[in-house]
């Protein structure tokens, strides 16, 4: 499972959710955490339609989106998202 933190230099609330990601990643030892930067990588921001930092997408390991929040999501919430992105 992937998820993708989407954030911007200006944009407080990311460190936030950095946080929270690491706190969920402490009860997902299989998932990979990957930061996107909307100044550094435009084009990928416009392909996954990001409007707000920080946005949070998860994917199962077929890259399909089970879950995204624009904000700040709770560590309960990434957790519940990632029970959906588990092969069934």
């Amino acid at each position: 499972m992937e998820l993708t933190l989407v954030t911007s230099a200006f944009c407080g609330a990311c460190a936030r959710t950095r946080s929270v990601l690491a706190e969920a990643a402490k009860y997902l030892p299989d998932a990979t955490i990957t930061e996107i930067d909307v100044a550094r990588e435009p084009d990928a921001a416009e392909a996954l339609d990001i409007r707000f930092t920080p946005t949070v997408i998860v994917r199962d390991a077929s890259g399909t989106q089970v879950f995204r929040a624009e904000g700040v999501p709770t560590v309960p919430q990434v957790l519940t998202a990632a029970v959906r992105a588990l092969p069934a």
